[in-house]
């Protein structure tokens, strides 16, 4: 039985085995986008401050004072590995229980949101030493792996005995609303950190933002590795479930101060419909209109 912990305390224990990656000189244009290493100065003046992403701006001041590349901490490697049955890659035809493949284009694209080069595959399969395989050839390019796998099915057990055969794997069920069993730790020569999340893809997205992107943010030396996170009132009462804490999807006002729930939680649309996430403690079930939340803002405003 997987021991239940909170979501912090699980976040503590992936942060615990990730770190900035090593940083080194990059020509201008490769190191857009990437993390700056080092204080960069002007003469005695400081003029782009280290753990900053760099921007267009950035890179147009570092040409201005005669600086052809920077010192600059990688976009971090991630491989996303998606498990379970009867999945058929979107443009095929369904037949039978088959449905379509979500969490490798959901996750792949997170990932690139986030900061980090992206290599998807899929599927992987569901023979043990077949996977293994798969992992083993996937740990030469990769900083961090995720795998989303099903949580209620024989597809977790075969990934977390695949997981154990290959490094230092730990099983944790996080005290989340339907986010279940998640493994972590450490695989290969090189203890590539790895991460399992959820087969539903609602419940794969919200482990993302909570506990994987911020992995990422760590491996690039970024200043923030948090979405920034506000406090607003509820426009419409919302339920939960005792004991577990909830992250509703919702729709943050555009001053920031109100928040509504996304009427259809248990829909995919309630993620693309969504710019915050609306935080439920383990102890309330029942909120009522005009009561503060914590909200995790996932975007500022619709473009």
């Amino acid at each position: 039985m997987a021991e239940q912990i909170r979501g912090d305390e699980f976040l503590t224990s992936l942060l615990g085995i990730c770190r900035p990656l090593d940083a080194f000189e990059m020509p201008l244009l490769d190191a857009h986008g990437a993390t700056l290493a080092e204080d960069i100065y002007a003469g005695e003046r400081l003029v782009m401050k280290a753990g900053t992403r760099i921007r267009s701006t950035q890179i147009g001041l570092a040409a201005s004072i005669g600086l052809g590349h920077l010192p600059t901490r990688p976009h971090p490697r991630v491989v996303v590995l998606s498990a379970g049955p009867d999945l058929v890659e979107p443009g095929k035809e369904l037949t039978g229980t088959e449905e379509y493949e979500t969490n490798s284009w959901l996750l792949t694209t997170a990932v690139r949101e986030a900061g980090a080069v992206a290599f998807r595959v899929h599927s992987i399969p569901n023979n043990e030493e077949e996977l293994k395989a798969v992992i083993e050839d996937q740990l030469v390019r990769a900083d961090l792996i995720v795998v989303s796998g099903e949580r209620g099915d024989d597809s977790f057990d075969l990934i977390t005995r695949t997981l154990s055969s290959l490094g230092e794997i730990t099983t944790v069920d996080i005290a989340i609303e339907n986010s279940g069993r998640h493994n972590y730790g450490l695989v290969g020569p090189d203890r590539v950190p790895i991460v399992t999340l959820p087969g539903d893809p609602i419940s794969a997205y919200i482990s993302f933002e909570l506990f994987v992107r911020p992995m990422i943010r760590t491996m690039l030396g970024s200043e923030n590795i948090h979405r920034p996170s506000v406090k607003a009132r509820l426009e419409k009462p919302v339920a939960s479930t005792a004991g577990l804490r909830s992250y509703l999807r919702g729709f943050l006002s555009e001053d920031g101060t109100h928040v509504k729930a996304v009427e259809t939680q248990e829909e995919l649309s309630s993620l693309s419909d969504a710019n915050a996430l609306i935080s439920v403690p383990e102890k309330d079930v029942h909120l009522k209109a005009g009561t503060e939340v914590s909200v995790v803002v996932l975007r500022r405003r619709y473009f």
